[in-house]
């Protein structure tokens, strides 16, 4: 029996589908723990593979390769340095598993399969993997470990089985992604789990971004008496040493590090920050190109993307019509040298002329109306796409959650891009998080008269937003209660919002749906975004409001 044992945490951030890379990655973790004494050291969940690996798991070829990088691991093991649990896809007697093995002299000691697949919300493993059995703890070196995997957590059976069972220590290998909001659930969830089992948990979480999916990390290890004996930062890529020492009471982690809590607006800010980063470098973008209109949301999304990639990597577009005004050419040049970005201003009313002229038989007899306003925005996303195209960056588009719940937006104009930082970020959210981002830096990176001034689209004379919208406050309100807590009409109503402004933001956001699809995937901050949380028909004749 052992007194004294070493864990260390690998909390990385692995690419989906580079098994060769993860491979690399996990024996560099591995070769660093060795250094610092550690007897075992936990990798998050499919580490191997990535998390989430969608349908890209069922194909064969990946399983092959998936459990010839862990028995390659395997065999590294036999060095005497560190065992090592990792999370792999593995196929047994026909039926593929989310895995968890364990790899020590040589060879793979053991495995236990996840057993409570989660399938909702960004979730969706039933449809790839069987669920496994209640499982037992691993005897790893004198030491009984019990290993749930993620959603094995969140409920109390599989936990119960393990401490039952003869489990001393619960490691938790986690592909948790971010939500605003979620590290209060989490920690008192771990605490839970703690009081329940007796038992002390580590809790390891993935860091980085997959597509809209963003893991801030933020890894945990709570004693049995529910203190936090280490709790690593967010957002940051780190393998640390835990050191554990058996007490009368059971195993009992020494105190390590324990990064301070982050504001709302910090945790948002900084997912956003990475989620781009993480989508322009694993995707092998050289870097980002925008439209820099003067406006509170083309102005955060190039401080955001100046913060992931630096500025020689964000070229900024001005991209002026008739209606722009001198305050918005003013706006976005004084943003585009505070960020330091490589900045130039191309003039559209030339095309817009040309495509006047185009349609003026098609559109005899007709008045102006917003088809000549898109037309504008379409234009402006055809040269960014034409910059994209010539030189390789990717356009970032720009819209907000507000304009996207309700259609504010034009498919194929300012819909047109790769990514969208914003997407799941509610226009109030946005002036506090610019704000905010101004307050982080000796000199403000957003004009503040971008900022305090309405927000217009400015595609025709003396337009603004609150024209054809209701105020930002109210309508983010009505939103939050109709898309997040999916109340009914009634009793958003009954929060004190007018019933016709009700009746027509519902209406706005069911028949809106078709442009949501169009749209470019954009960082998950809410529990409830569009595309990968949120999924409604397009085609769909229910309302609420009657």
């Amino acid at each position: 029996m052992t007194d004294r044992f070493r864990i260390a945490l690998a909390q990385l951030n692995p690419l989906m589908g580079d098994i060769s890379g993860n491979l690399a990655k996990a024996r560099a973790a591995r070769a660093e723990a060795a250094k610092a004494g550690a007897d075992l050291i936990l990798f998050s969940e499919l580490f191997i593979v990535g998390y989430p690996p969608e349908d890209l798991v069922l194909k064969p070829a990946l399983q092959d390769d998936a459990r010839e990088a862990v028995e390659k691991l395997a065999r590294d093991t036999a060095d005497g340095g560190p065992a090592v649990l990792i999370g792999t896809p593995w196929v047994e007697e026909g039926k593929l598993y989310n895995a968890c093995v364990l790899l020590d002299e040589g060879k793979i000691a053991g495995k236990t399969f996840k057993v409570d697949l989660p399938n909702y919300g960004v979730f969706d493993e039933k449809r790839v993997f069987a669920a496994g059995p209640l499982p037992g703890p691993f005897n790893v070196r004198g030491l009984r470990i019990g290993v749930p995997v993620c959603e094995d957590i969140w409920t109390s059976d599989v936990v119960e089985c393990l401490s039952e069972t003869g489990g001393e220590i619960l490691l938790v290998p986690n592909g948790s992604p971010f939500e605003a909001g979620k590290e209060g659930v989490r920690l008192g969830l771990i605490k839970m789990r703690v009081k329940e089992s007796g038992l002390p948990l580590v809790y390891l979480n993935q860091v980085g971004g997959q597509d809209e999916v963003v893991f801030d990390g933020a890894s945990l290890i709570a004693n049995a008496d529910g203190t936090l004996a280490w709790a690593l930062p967010a957002w940051e890529e780190c393998v640390v040493v835990s050191e554990w020492a058996r007490a009368p009471g059971g195993w009992v982690c020494a105190p390590g590090e324990c990064a301070g809590e982050e504001t709302r607006e910090a945790s948002i800010y900084n997912a956003m920050v990475l989620g781009l980063r993480d989508y322009v470098n694993k995707n092998r973008f050289p870097g980002v190109v925008l439209g820099l209109s003067g406006g509170i949301d083309s102005a955060l999304s190039a401080a955001v993307a100046v913060d992931a990639l630096g500025a020689e990597r964000v070229r900024c577009v001005m991209l002026p019509s008739r209606y722009t005004s001198r305050e918005s050419l003013d706006d976005a040049e004084e943003c585009a040298r505070l960020l330091g970005v490589r900045y130039e201003s191309i003039a559209i009313e030339g095309a817009v002329e040309a495509f006047g002229a185009a349609l003026a038989d098609a559109f005899a007899g007709k008045r102006p109306d917003t088809t000549e306003e898109n037309i504008q925005s379409r234009i402006r996303g055809l040269i960014l796409m034409a910059i994209s195209n010539k030189f390789g960056p990717m356009v970032l588009t720009t819209g907000n959650k507000s304009e996207m719940s309700v259609g504010y937006a034009t498919l194929y104009g300012d819909m047109c891009g790769g990514y969208n930082v914003l997407k799941d970020v509610y226009k109030t959210e946005v002036f506090a998080l610019s704000r905010w981002r101004n307050a982080q830096s000796a000199s403000r990176v957003i004009p503040e008269r971008i900022i305090d001034k309405p927000p217009s689209a400015e595609l025709r004379e003396n337009q603004k937003d609150q024209d054809s919208l209701p105020p930002y406050d109210i309508l983010d309100g009505i939103l939050e209660c109709l898309v997040e807590k999916e109340m009914t009409y009634e009793a958003t109503c009954a929060q004190g919002y007018h019933q016709a402004t009700v009746k027509r933001v519902e209406q706005l956001l069911y028949t809106s749906e078709y442009k949501r699809r169009q749209a470019p995937p954009g960082v998950k901050i809410t529990s409830k975004n569009f595309g990968r949380d949120r999924r409604y028909p397009i085609t769909n004749a229910f309302r609420d409001a009657r």
